[in-house]
């Protein structure tokens, strides 16, 4: 009984979170840092008794997986330089800077224990960010990088995590096996990642139902997370190579009504499982606190502070030379790509923020190493994580509007424009269908006219100061039409004339138009 009361507790405090998001127009993660650390001062608050690593194959599987489905293949490859900079090489020095750092103020820290602390926290989350200058229309490539940077780092993050706490755990450690387990760990792991989303696209041609299609869909990161993880390969990787894959061939194989379902399906439980860490990182620090009576007030914030700022700086001393030093030494970049701005790289820099990967890595450190002694500073590595992730979302985060509009950057008409362009293209394919099935079946003249005139009015709306008017519709007709537009949608996806934001935006809105009727 005690347990169901701490699960509806729980639930409770993610609606009162997520409405007060809402309320305040912040992003979410912000909210639930907040929430989860006020959470911490209730005297007497319950600990759950749970496993540290099903908490990490819980959490981690289905909010990457969705990621990786929103992640558009055709902007990721565009602008594989610039993520591959950040996702990899960026985590692995944020990890070498902030375990140094740790080491420096800690000595008596194992050098393993301080490189797992900074795996933790070298990962920046995107969540908040991206919804902030999605909001303020800032260049979309901004917007991608960061978004293909928090997919890929979680990933990178996390084998170094892992291989960081096995040193801790056997007390041994080899820079070249270290190495060498890295690239066989990421490599087997997108493998398994790619067959297994290439299996899964096979079963589902065969499922035909809407409600199996959404369970299926879930079951997919949880299975490659676990077959990875038990051949020794990332699972995080097989999950990430699995979502991209299955991305490409989505539009095709689903049914409007599955992707209805799975739409607030998937949203609900990635919401469901970021309000589950933020708050349990609140029920730990509780714990936690408690047990760092050996550390002073003014000890415990000096570790914050520095670990905190070195987490900050590192990233400004590798995001402006990995900007503009391939620029200054590649003519073909300086052809290929305009001139990056230099406050777009301020705000690239302090789109550092860390979230629920980082949350769910600290909870999930084992509590024992191998000999039976307990894990080393495990305590105070949880307490610092949260600090990290609260002082980035909240100082960053609440500032990056402020710093947006201050820096005067503009705002990106691309996007808008390649929207209009798409809905054309829609537009006139449905007139084709509606000529063709009108003369082929005889339809009634005046009722193709006021079909055709909406799908004209449509089209006059993707133009400048066009208006959208209000017709009535024929069942057929209307299907036949729908139906022709997403053809069309898919085809100028496929051939890279619309990004995959675009892709997601429209087919959202022929899916429900198509289930109206």
């Amino acid at each position: 009984m005690a347990l169901i009361q701490v699960l509806v507790f729980l639930v409770l405090c993610s609606v009162v979170l997520g409405w007060l998001s809402r309320r305040a127009g912040a992003p979410y993660p912000i909210a639930l840092v907040l929430g989860g650390g006020l959470l911490s001062f209730i005297p007497g608050l319950p600990q759950l008794d749970y496993d540290p690593q099903f908490l990490l194959v819980l959490v981690l599987p289905p909010i990457l997986y969705q990621a990786a489905l929103l992640t558009s293949w055709r902007d990721f490859k565009a602008n594989l330089r610039p993520i591959g900079m950040l996702a990899i090489g960026l985590v692995i020095v944020t990890t070498l800077a902030v375990g140094a750092t740790l080491k420096f103020l800690i000595p008596d820290l194992p050098w393993a224990a301080a490189f797992v602390f900074g795996a933790i926290v070298s990962p920046p989350d995107a969540v908040a960010a991206t919804a902030i200058l999605s909001r303020l229309n800032m260049p979309r490539r901004i917007v991608v990088v960061l978004e293909g940077e928090s997919l890929v780092n979680d990933a990178s993050g996390l084998v170094l995590y892992k291989l960081a706490v096995a040193a801790v755990l056997t007390g041994s450690f080899s820079l070249v096996g270290a190495s060498s387990a890295f690239v066989i760990v990421s490599l087997g792991g997108i493998a398994i990642g790619i067959a297994g989303g290439l299996a899964f696209i096979v079963v589902h041609k065969f499922i035909g139902d809407a409600f199996t299609e959404v369970l299926v869909s879930l079951s997919i990161p949880y299975t490659l997370y676990v077959l990875a993880e038990s051949v020794h390969c990332s699972g995080v990787l097989a999950v990430v190579a699995a979502g991209i894959i299955r991305a490409r061939y989505t539009p095709v194989i689903v049914s409007a009504e599955m992707r209805i379902l799975a739409r607030s399906v998937w949203n609900i439980l990635v919401f469901m499982l970021n309000s589950l860490i933020f708050i349990l990182i609140g029920m730990a620090l509780s714990g936690v606190m408690g047990r760092l009576t050996g550390y002073s007030a003014a000890d415990l914030a000096g570790y914050a502070f520095c670990v905190t700022l070195v987490a900050i700086a590192v990233r400004f001393l590798w995001v402006y030379p990995a900007t503009f030093v391939p620029r200054w030494l590649s003519a073909r970049l300086r052809a290929a790509e305009d001139a990056p701005k230099y406050g777009e790289a301020f705000i690239m820099s302090w789109c550092g923020m860390r979230g629920i990967v980082s949350l769910a890595a600290a909870l999930a450190l084992p509590t024992e190493i191998e000999s039976g002694e307990p894990f080393p500073y495990r305590d105070l590595l949880i307490f610092l994580t949260f600090i990290v992730i609260a002082a980035t979302l909240v100082l960053q985060g609440l500032t990056l509007t402020s710093l947006i509009r201050w820096l005067k950057l503009g705002t990106d008409p691309a996007a808008r424009a390649e929207h209009m362009r798409a809905r054309v293209a829609l537009g006139k394919a449905a007139l084709a269908a509606i000529d063709e099935l009108a003369a082929k079946d005889s339809m009634p003249r005046d009722l193709v006219s006021r079909v055709r005139a909406e799908f004209n009015d449509r089209i006059g709306a993707a133009m400048p100061d066009g208006q959208q008017s209000s017709f009535a519709f024929g069942r057929d007709l209307r299907l036949a039409a729908v139906r022709a537009e997403r053809q069309e949608l898919i085809r100028i996806w496929r051939e890279g004339e619309i990004s995959d934001e675009i892709l997601h935006h429209l087919e959202e809105e022929l899916d429900y138009e198509e289930q109206r009727f």
